[in-house]
């Protein structure tokens, strides 16, 4: 058996049984991989973090969920927002299963674990003027680690279960869409007379903008439900029929959002009272849209602030410390 590693999230152990909300088929995962465990709570983490930033001047902010991995547990069924079939919900789902696979590819890459590495098939000969060298990563092998984990509790017959394994593999389908040559030059004084390339994963802040073009652009599907021999399944179809249908990259709901103006426990939704606005944009991010209304507040708020910075040659840079005044306008 495997030692207990520890999280890059804390400074304990991961243990299996102590995760909430773990299906069976997760924690059998969770026990005979332990070893790249971390990578898979790191990755969680960095879906989550990119869900706030990506939301972070909008209504619904990501506040709500957990940046552990039982968001691939109750979270995503209880709270945030997330047991409503929403596109929030679908980007929740496409964004942390994509940093699953990016964590962990990126992890096999660093050599951190033995049971994965570099990507050894190289995917056509080199081109003119370079090498194949480096270590490629292996996102096929993080992209099956994602599958395996977030999509194991996603067996039931239901139009959720259909729905959350649609926007898990949107997710991840989107590192292995922007993998990209990386490059690396070799010569005397900096002279590009040898150069080596392998494949590496895309910017995770990148992937972060698609995927939130992806939920601007999502497709609102019905239920429909079909007498099987196993009993009764719920599919998906396209609510609209005369726009184009969802592909594996699209995202896909079948529920409404709320506003997320008021606190509400049932829908996970903080509401938007005492949230920073931007006073001069007429955009969501506004103190008029923001605010649904009601209306803001503005304080000042002092702050320290490196000014007056000098270059010297040579080489360093000195400034002085200045204390700036602005004005903080937030939500009634």
């Amino acid at each position: 058996s495997f030692p207990l590693p520890y999280s890059s999230l804390g400074s304990q152990p991961i243990l299996c049984g102590s995760i909430p909300g773990l299906v069976p088929k997760q924690l059998r995962f969770c026990r005979n991989y332990i070893e790249i465990m971390p990578s898979v709570a790191e990755g969680v983490k960095l879906g989550i973090q990119e869900c706030q930033h990506q939301f972070r001047g909008r209504r619904w902010n990501c506040t709500t969920i957990k940046d552990n991995l039982a968001i691939f547990g109750p979270v995503l069924d209880k709270g945030s927002h997330s047991h409503k079939a929403t596109r929030e919900s679908a980007f929740v789902h496409a964004i942390a299963s994509a940093g699953v696979a990016f964590a962990v590819t990126r992890s096999c890459a660093e050599g951190t674990s033995t049971m994965c590495g570099c990507n050894s098939h190289h995917k056509g000969p080199p081109g003119e003027g370079w090498k194949w060298g480096g270590c490629s990563e292996d996102a096929e092998f993080g992209v099956l680690v994602s599958r395996e984990f977030a999509d194991a509790r996603e067996n039931r017959p239901d139009a959720r279960s259909a729905m959350n394994r649609h926007n898990n593999e949107a997710g991840r389908t989107t590192i292995l869409d922007h993998m990209h040559l990386r490059c690396k030059c070799h010569g005397l004084s900096g002279s590009c007379e040898v150069k080596t390339c392998w494949w590496a994963q895309p910017d995770f802040r990148m992937l972060g903008d698609y995927l939130k073009d992806k939920y601007d652009s999502a497709s609102e599907m019905v239920v429909e439900k079909h007498r099987e021999s196993r009993g009764w399944v719920e599919t998906l179809r396209a609510k609209y029929a005369f726009f184009k249908h969802p592909t594996e990259r699209d995202m896909v709901y079948y529920e409404g959002s709320p506003n997320f103006c008021e606190p509400n426990q049932e829908t996970g939704s903080f509401g938007t009272r005492d949230r920073a606005c931007n006073v001069s944009s007429h955009g969501i991010e506004g103190c008029d849209l923001l605010c649904c209304g009601r209306g803001h507040n503005t304080r000042t708020e002092k702050r320290k602030e490196k000014c007056h910075c000098i270059f010297h040659w040579c080489c360093y840079v000195s400034c002085q410390e200045c204390v700036r005044v602005y004005d903080v306008h937030t939500c009634k």
